[in-house]
């Protein structure tokens, strides 16, 4: 058993070997876990939580290596929590973010952490929203989340992330995977990389013709901007910065910051509860009652809504 207090106050030196021991034991759903949110309670609430999102191929490695660089040269500290998909046979994941921001690696002012889904849909590792609460407490100013690039399912980002960015790319039919996605509704930022490639003021054009359809926005409302970038040059990266800083600014002033913080800590709150619920209904397989239940239900005796009810009151009352 490893001492938490210890393990947190050497996090909030910047060790990285804390930082990874707490994110390792969130990922493990170790027992220790919640001795370690109880801990971090009261030191987080300080990061500004940015997601990327966009389909495979756009560029978001690249696109989270030269924000990161942006970034630290405005002194603040960052961490990056990249989420790669899991392979379906061994759990693991190819984890080759670690690989395309190998330049930062050596920067104690940076956090660099790969995670995998585990099968996890939503573009997200369920783990994700206690690792962004360590990195918080660790002291970091920003926190990138980049997610899995796998389309309709990438919509989660924006119940964890305070800013939204979208990213998309010339030539990869973009307009179309964007409106499919459903991503129109969730970008607050959004993105045409690999803006030197023929294309990118077609794909920009079309982005903001079908951000303009059926749009109902009052006025002083936020309207996502498109800012066009070659980020492996680093080109239009200040420019992605500052329409960042002008959104945070804009939730702040309007007090949306705090209401999307609240409905992450209400979800959080949710899915916490909800894996409890699963994990007693799991223990219950093999049990009589379940099997009780199923054998009123083949009989016609019971209907399985009602069968349900009788279940989770069984589990509440227990």
């Amino acid at each position: 058993m490893q001492d938490v207090a210890s393990l947190v106050a050497q996090a909030r030196e910047g060790r990285p070997r804390a930082v990874a021991r707490l994110i390792s034991l969130v990922e493990g759903a170790s027992p220790q876990l919640r001795e370690v949110m109880e801990t971090l309670a009261p030191l987080t609430g300080h990061a500004y939580v940015v997601g990327l999102t966009g389909s495979p191929g756009v560029g978001k490695s690249t696109s989270t290596s030269a924000l990161v660089t942006a970034y630290r040269k405005a002194g603040k500290r960052v961490g990056v929590l990249a989420v790669d998909p899991s392979s379906p046979f061994s759990g693991g994941a190819l984890l080759g973010d670690r690989v395309r921001m190998s330049e930062h690696a050596s920067d104690p002012g940076v956090y660099i952490r790969s995670m995998a889904t585990r099968g996890h849909l939503g573009g997200l590792a369920w783990a994700a929203p206690q690792a962004i609460r360590v990195l918080d407490a660790a002291g970091c100013d920003v926190i990138l989340v980049e997610t899995v690039g796998v389309g309709q399912s990438e919509v989660e980002i924006a119940s964890q992330a305070d800013t939204s960015v979208v990213l998309l790319a010339p030539g990869m039919g973009d307009g179309i995977q964007a409106a499919k996605a459903g991503i129109l509704e969730i970008g607050d930022v959004y993105v045409v990389n690999k803006a030197d490639r023929d294309g990118a003021d077609a794909t920009a054009r079309e982005l903001n013709h079908m951000l303009g359809l059926g749009e109902s926005r009052a006025p002083g409302d936020w309207r996502p901007p498109i800012v066009k970038t070659v980020a492996a040059r680093g080109e239009g990266i200040e420019e992605v910065v500052e329409a960042l800083e002008k959104h945070r600014a804009w939730m702040e002033e309007r007090g949306v910051l705090a209401e999307r913080r609240l409905a992450r800590a209400a979800g959080e709150v949710e899915t916490i509860a909800v894996t409890a619920l699963r994990e007693r209904i799991g223990d219950l397989h093999g049990d009589r009652r379940l099997s009780a239940l199923a054998e009123r239900i083949v009989a016609g005796e019971l209907d399985p809504y009602a069968a349900a009810d009788e279940l989770v009151a069984g589990l509440t009352e227990a």
